[in-house]
């Protein structure tokens, strides 16, 4: 009775999606920030599906953006300003990127924001898998293994025929169902899939994203892969310089800035060195 119901139920999702409302499977990420550390951090990570396309980002990330959306539009309502302390604290998204993937996949858009501005790419990842006749149970799902290097890391999946989505996590993608589980051979990196629910369609721009685009304070720009890590690597060794060039070392009324930048580019350089242990290493 109880596999007659998960049967049921991934009949309903199939039916839903072929209607063009999207599914959302929600994503446990444990990873190893600091690759000379063992301590690991969590977070939840969603993958959203729908027939043409899906869009893979932080949970947190999304639900501090519908905050964002909350209280920016409260504030234009009413003129009273808001306390947006509260973003930080359920804003503790750690992963700000975003993957897109069009189906049928030839290639997924990458995207995120560096400083103000957000910057994409497009890459093919040309994942190689090689599938195992071993089965395991990964939650309620029975899964078959499957195995590939990306990224400079040898990775082993978990994938149900079970969920008719040839999907997965990150950039992963290519097998005949679902990706449940996934991780690198040293277990920097683990996403296991731990629930799903339909929702009404999918977003691939969030609501700050479009409101910063808008007050010009900001821009969207597609460039190639390399130029984008050039870019990363820059804003790790200079956080603030796009500020430093925008605003100089003095504000319009002769405050000098220089401390308190001086103090944020600290912070901002101790937490890139904590977290040194990229998804990917080449």
């Amino acid at each position: 009775m109880k596999k007659f119901l998960q049967l049921l139920c991934i009949v309903i999702i199939a039916l839903i999606h072929a209607q063009n409302t999207a599914t959302r499977f929600f994503y446990e990420l444990t990873y190893r920030p600091n690759r000379d550390s063992a301590k690991l951090e969590k977070e939840l990570m969603v993958l959203d599906i729908d027939k043409n396309q899906s869009v893979y980002q932080s949970y947190e990330f999304i639900r501090t953006d519908s905050l964002a959306n909350i209280m920016v539009t409260k504030m234009m309502k009413t003129g009273l300003s808001n306390d947006f302390s509260m973003m930080g604290k359920s804003g503790n998204a750690k992963f700000i990127h975003q993957v897109v993937k069009n189906f049928p996949v030839e290639e997924i858009l990458y995207k995120e924001q560096i400083f103000m501005d957000y910057y994409s790419y497009r890459e093919n990842p040309g994942l190689t898998w090689q599938i195992s006749d071993q089965k395991q149970k990964v939650g309620p799902y029975s899964t078959q293994k499957a195995t590939t290097d990306f990224g400079g890391r040898k990775w082993t999946a978990w994938f149900s025929t079970e969920i008719p989505f040839q999907d997965g996590p990150y950039k992963f993608y290519g097998l005949p169902g679902l990706i449940v589980k996934i991780e690198d051979e040293g277990k920097n990196y683990s996403w296991e899939l731990k629930g799903n629910k339909q929702i009404e369609n999918i977003q691939q721009t969030l609501y700050m994203e479009d409101l910063i685009k808008k007050t010009g304070l900001s821009k969207g720009t597609e460039i190639s892969k390399e130029k984008f890590l050039e870019k990363y690597e820059q804003y790790k060794k200079d956080p603030l310089g796009s500020m430093k060039q925008m605003f100089g070392q003095v504000s319009s009324d002769g405050f000098s800035l220089s401390k308190e930048m001086r103090q944020a580019e600290k912070s901002m350089k101790e937490e890139f060195n904590k977290n040194n242990n990229s998804i990917e290493l080449l």
